[in-house]
């Protein structure tokens, strides 16, 4: 069975009955739910890829089901993953990350004399500029960095951006907050392209997540701090608090998780404590005692 068609030949919208197994199936791997509000947008990118695989829906659908072909399953899941960011966003928590999170893990390590690396967590990194803004801000603020190793891993569920961010050349839409002074200190410029620092992009270890697939999560372990931004208003409340516990075994006991401005894990699970900083909110797995 073939996609419907217009007149001009293009893919027309998917049957209620194509639309609800494609629904389904996203969830199921992303816990990501589309509602019908969603239907153009899900509808346009499913005929892309299904016109590239022969146009037969059926058969496109039997592949993706049977996970016969792992990459038409992974070029759907990077049609329908949003990526929006640019480098600095909402970096009062940055500020936060500098001046009051990080002080606070060195001297917990001095006083226990532990000098494993402190490992940060940004997922999902989308294109790289979230990573590579941590990675400046500890570079060009945080005095902690001439003692102690930083690990920096950068994972999203979109093999695409990943890419991108391993290349690290961005425009001027994501370049829009970066001062002058950043810029130059950290970025290598080619017309009206600017490309991140060779040693900061291989600073970075990029790799891939799902955030809501348990069993590949327990990959991450023992991060100091993990950055999950403008993630979870995507999931439903399953899928919600399956990721927050994949976030609290991400984490150290006492480790910290920033959330996007609109996000709160307080009306998700209440496994990890609220912590009120100047800056703002995190939220703390606690150190002893508690667990997911």
């Amino acid at each position: 069975m073939t996609l419907p068609t217009t007149a001009a030949g293009a893919a027309a919208q998917l049957t209620d009955a194509q639309f609800a197994r494609v629904r389904e199936w996203v969830y199921r791997r992303t816990g990501i739910q589309f509602g019908d509000n969603k239907r153009y947008f899900v509808d346009k990118r499913v005929a892309s890829c299904v016109r590239e695989h022969g146009g037969d829906f059926n058969l496109w659908f039997a592949s993706l089901r049977t996970g016969a072909n792992e990459r038409v399953a992974q070029q759907l899941v990077n049609e329908l993953t949003v990526n929006e960011t640019y480098f600095l966003r909402e970096d009062h928590q940055f500020d936060s990350l500098v001046r009051s999170v990080l002080p606070g893990i060195a001297q917990a390590r001095r006083a226990a004399r532990d000098t494993s690396p402190i490992r940060v967590l940004s997922l999902p990194c989308s294109t790289g500029e979230e990573p590579y803004s941590i990675a400046m801000r500890l570079l060009s603020e945080w005095p902690g960095i001439e003692e102690f190793d930083v690990e920096i891993v950068a994972a999203d569920i979109d093999t695409r951006v990943l890419e991108q961010a391993q290349r690290g050349e961005y425009g001027a839409r994501s370049m829009h907050r970066v001062p002058p002074a950043v810029r130059a200190e950290f970025f290598e410029r080619s017309g009206e392209r600017y490309r991140v620092r060779e040693d900061i992009r291989e600073a970075i270890d990029f790799t891939t997540a799902n955030l809501t697939d348990t069993a590949r999560m327990r990959a991450f372990r023992a991060f100091d701090v993990v950055f999950c931004r403008n993630v979870l208003i995507y999931f439903d409340e399953i899928s919600s608090r399956r990721a927050a516990e994949n976030l609290f075994g991400a984490l150290r006991p006492g480790g910290f998780l920033f959330l996007g401005h609109s996000e709160s894990m307080s009306r998700i699970s209440p496994i990890f404590d609220p912590v009120r900083l100047p800056e703002g909110i995190v939220y703390q797995r606690p150190a002893i005692g508690a667990s997911a």
